[in-house]
């Protein structure tokens, strides 16, 4: 494994936010939904001819060359389902995800349920093109049960099935959850499923989806889980994992729970095998994985729940910080067959000095190889000369083996903005910073930032980086709620 720790020096990150074209337009804004919400959920994916952004909670495509939006109001996120008479998902729970399959061209929206009567279930809706603004678009629209699978606490009641992440692999479509109890608001294990997807895309009746827990069998009580919030590796560009390659996925390692603890050495690989002619073979196992010591972003031992520390300029009088949610690794797991090799890239959010809820940047990872992949370069992307935050990162990388992470930044003196860097993994060379979005205003009124965001590539040139997260033109105070988001693109001169 190689580790390096890579520090943006100011002055030369000035000078590179001018040396790359970055365009960027506006995507949904609360005043455009319904009921907008603090959590907003960001995230979107690129794909043939739109990108399509997720918030919570609704959806909209926008023209890939005019930005143009497709619809002349974002949709509901329970359009599909409605359309297909699923009543179970008429009253979405948010943490949305927009999916682009390239292995098939199709578009996946996918959500969980509010638990209306005691009842969960995971809604997932494929489309029949890869055309958004098609007169012939439908929606193949599918409600998968969860209660038989989420367990219950000691009080009976269902643990809730939060912050569910979808990747697209070859033999399936895998969500992982979180295992929330509702009594406590802790995490107390995770579960893992694959969908079928050969009949989900051709709108048949798929089977029966298959899923694993961790613990197992899942406990009606017990200590804070440490290794939550997986995240499923999800196939970048058209060339698909070799035949029979098991789908993996990743996960933190928090430090442990000892209220003095502050520090993790390794993150966690799951290995999904999933057998859909005879279900009994299917598995899921996991191993450890070690790196570069890291403490998690706003890290709190005494309160593992509480990753709030990222400061804004009205910090000083609303006391108010922005949650880093630095307690997992952050979507995506971008994955690309290159042939010769397979790589894997997942980031997170660290702290990068000593003082508890200290500046934070953002730590990456890149794993390798034909069996059980293991970690073979990583980096982190720090602040040097202003005392900037870091957080919220989404990572992918381009058909030659450039790298890009965007995120959030925040500081005393700065409001948040947007930036992303880059930098080329084959041949090791150091990040250049990017600038998307200066922020003007903060938010007063709520610790919420997004949850997640996401970077992904183009399908069809194979080197375009679309990113998209949240931020406020206008201060947020009161009780009002008035975020808006920002989707951009960037592409790398190297990568033709």
């Amino acid at each position: 494994m190689k580790s390096k720790l890579i520090t943006v020096l100011f002055m030369l990150s000035a000078c590179a936010l001018q040396a790359q074209k970055v365009n960027s337009f506006e995507g949904i804004d609360a005043s455009q939904i319904m009921n907008p919400e603090h959590d907003v959920d960001p995230n979107g994916a690129v794909g043939t001819k739109q990108f399509v952004e997720w918030v919570n909670v609704a959806f909209q495509a926008y023209d890939k060359k005019t930005f143009a939006p497709v619809w002349s109001a974002p949709q509901s996120g329970t359009m599909a389902f409605r359309a297909a008479r699923l009543s179970n998902c008429y009253s979405v729970g948010g943490d949305g995800v927009i999916n682009f399959d390239r292995l098939a061209n199709r578009w996946i929206v996918a959500m969980h349920t509010t638990g209306n009567n005691g009842y969960y279930y995971y809604c997932v809706a494929v489309s029949n093109t890869d055309d958004l603004s098609s007169s012939t678009l439908a929606w193949y629209a599918y409600s998968f049960p969860l209660n038989p699978w989420v367990g219950t606490n000691s009080r009976g009641q269902m643990y809730f099935p939060d912050w569910p992440k979808l990747g697209t692999w070859q033999d399936a479509y895998y969500v992982s959850f979180d295992l929330e109890d509702p009594s406590s608001g802790e995490e107390i294990g995770i579960l893992a499923c694959a969908l079928d997807r050969t009949n989900m895309l051709t709108g048949n009746t798929p089977n029966p989806m298959q899923c694993f827990s961790d613990p197992s069998p899942i406990p009606s009580t017990g200590p804070v889980y440490l290794k939550h919030s997986l995240i499923p590796a999800d196939v970048e560009g058209s060339n698909p994992p070799p035949a029979g390659r098991d789908e993996f996925l990743v996960s933190i390692q928090n430090p442990p729970n000892d209220r003095t603890s502050t520090t993790s050495d390794s993150i966690n690989l799951w290995d999904f095998h999933v057998d859909w002619v005879n279900p009994a073979n299917s598995s899921f196992t996991s191993v450890s994985l070690p790196v570069s010591t890291y403490t998690p972003g706003c890290y709190n031992p005494k309160n593992v729940l509480i990753t709030q520390c990222v400061p804004e300029p009205s910090t000083a009088s609303t006391h108010i910080k922005i949650d880093s949610v630095g307690d997992r690794l952050m979507p995506r797991m971008s994955y690309r067959n290159f042939g010769s090799y397979e790589s894997f890239l997942v980031s997170h959010t660290i702290q990068t000095q000593t003082k508890p809820n200290s500046q934070t940047g953002i730590r990456w990872y890149e794993l390798r190889g034909s069996g059980t992949p293991s970690v073979h370069q990583s980096g982190t992307i720090t602040p040097g000369g202003i005392y900037l935050y870091r957080f919220m990162p989404s990572i992918a990388q381009d058909k030659v083996g450039n790298a890009a992470a965007g995120y959030n930044i925040s500081g005393i003196n700065a409001h948040p903005g947007i930036r992303a860097s880059w930098w080329n993994l084959p041949n090791d060379t150091t990040p250049r910073e990017l600038g998307i979005l200066t922020g003007t205003a903060d938010e007063e009124n709520s610790w919420h930032w997004g949850d997640y965001t996401s970077m992904t590539v183009d399908p069809v040139d194979g080197c375009t980086f679309w990113y998209v997260t949240q931020y406020f033109a206008a201060n947020e105070i009161g009780t009002s709620i008035n975020w808006n988001t920002r989707i951009s693109n960037f592409k790398i001169s190297t990568c033709k």
